[in-house]
């Protein structure tokens, strides 16, 4: 039923700047709040940024504090994730995933989850 479809990853020299996409369909895109979660290997999956249903406010992990920003376009029922000043520890699997309720920072909190799209930062 609702599909959320991650595009924009690849891999990337450190210090550059990529944006990752997230496509939503199936249901109105403005009833949820979305997320970026990111993965490696072994590890659980920790969040990265989140955006209310309004696009009035964002959520950042400190990790990304200030180098990550995330955004909406409801028009194109997508959300983004522009990252800049990219590290070596950037390097993940990351994950889109969308929230029928209110922004929140754990994976239980959101119902949808993307295929996932690679970032690998050399150097």
């Amino acid at each position: 039923q609702v599909q959320l479809v991650e595009s924009g990853g690849g891999v990337v020299q450190a210090g550059d700047s990529l944006e990752l996409s997230c496509v939503v369909s199936g249901h109105v895109f403005s009833h949820y709040a979305m997320a970026w979660f990111r993965q490696t290997p072994g590890s659980e999956r920790l969040f990265v940024a989140a955006i209310t249903k309004s696009g009035g406010s964002a959520v950042y992990a400190e990790s990304v504090k200030g180098r990550f920003f995330i955004s909406r376009d409801d028009a194109k029922d997508t959300v983004y994730l522009q990252m800049n000043k990219l590290r070596s520890e950037d390097t993940a699997l990351y994950y889109c995933a969308a929230a029928a309720g209110g922004v929140g920072t754990r994976t239980y909190e959101y119902h949808n989850w993307g295929q996932g799209t690679q970032v690998t930062v050399a150097s």
